[in-house]
């Protein structure tokens, strides 16, 4: 999963303008980032109370999936011994050993708009602050006592209403095209993991395919990305492995699909770098091209027939990768405030 790289110093003539777009693009894929963690975590603990026939090896598979498909896999073995609603909870929400946990985003995050806070509007510093302080010193043990469900809703509201606030309050200048890039950069990201989660989910025959634990697994793919009521909207009928499939790849018109995203990022790729859509210069605006052709001209037959669904969708993500650090390399430098430290609780007290 991206963070923030470190690029070679800059002439300091563009030193204000990379800083500034560095720090609005990481906090804008930051809270995008845990607002997605924050509705994947609460749709798989929601799975799981609604299958009490699983056992512990189905759990830690299901579990095990989601790291799989997060690309933290490795991370999470050095610290916990196995995978369970408990400890995967602890290390996607609260675990600042893990650079991609909810608290981890969320400050920094914070710590980017702390960065550009005369460049951001007063209602959009306090909700990100808010959401911070909501999150800072909970743990797994409390939410399960309390609620998990409400918890991650308190999460998702918060990011929402601070996307919210970001489009009623921010001019739309070179700034927001560098927030609604990041934004659509780590939206796409995350759609392609998690379609990849129902790839890693280890089914015990291949009877279970098409039944009621499979079409529940699909479903909660589909909530995942927010799409359930969209995907009924539009097809009308039961849910389909390769209809669900298609739909959070090849739509363009649900805003959480591959193809809409990478369609939105391709406009504000040419915006940022000055690009001509018929002739790319760039290696982001070609690598940007290329995608987007591939997905205006790709059926989902032809990825599942023709390549495979999980490769289909890791060669995605390097080009999401690609690009993302084409255009960092070429416009910014300054690396994103990423590893809370001491100094959290000092900033708290002050």
């Amino acid at each position: 999963m991206t963070t923030a790289p470190i690029a070679a110093p800059r002439p300091q003539a563009t030193i204000m303008l990379s800083r500034v777009a560095h720090s609005l693009y990481w906090m804008s894929r930051y809270i995008e980032r845990a607002e997605n963690l924050a509705r994947l975590l609460d749709v798989n603990h929601q799975l799981l109370l609604d299958f009490h026939g699983f056992n512990d090896t189905t759990i830690k598979d299901h579990w095990d999936s989601i790291l799989a498909s997060s690309g933290d896999e490795e991370l999470f073995l050095k610290h916990y011994e196995t995978a369970d609603s408990r400890s995967v909870t602890e290390f996607f929400a609260f675990d600042l050993r893990n650079p991609n946990s909810i608290l981890s985003c969320v400050y920094s995050a914070r710590e980017n708009a702390r960065m550009v806070r005369d460049q951001i509007s007063l209602e959009m510093w306090e909700t990100i602050n808010e959401l911070y302080l909501f999150l800072y010193n909970r743990k797994a043990d409390e939410i399960r006592a309390t609620g998990a469900n409400e918890f991650f809703a308190s999460v998702k509201r918060g990011a929402h209403l601070f996307q919210g606030l970001t489009s009623s309050t921010y001019s739309r200048n070179e700034g927001w095209e560098f927030l609604e890039f990041g934004k659509y950069l780590e939206r796409a990201d995350k759609t392609t993991r998690i379609l990849d989660v129902k790839y890693h989910i280890l089914l015990p025959s291949a009877n279970d395919v098409g039944g009621a634990v499979d079409t529940a697994q699909w479903q909660a793919v589909l909530r995942s990305a927010s799409a359930l009521e969209a995907y009924r909207r539009f097809y009308v009928r039961e849910i389909l492995p390769w209809k669900a499939a298609e739909f959070l790849i090849f739509s363009d018109s649900f805003p959480r699909s591959l193809h809409y995203c990478v369609a939105r990022v391709d406009e504000l790729l040419r915006r940022i770098l000055g690009e001509n859509a018929a002739r790319p210069r760039t290696a982001a605006a070609r690598a940007s091209r290329r995608l987007l052709a591939d997905l205006q001209s790709l059926t989902i037959t032809e990825v599942l027939q023709e390549q495979g669904l999980h490769e289909f969708l890791l060669e995605t993500q390097k080009a999401l990768d690609r690009i993302g650090g084409a255009v960092v390399e070429t416009t910014m430098f300054y690396p994103a405030e990423a590893e809370p430290g001491e100094q959290q609780q000092q900033q708290i007290q002050q």
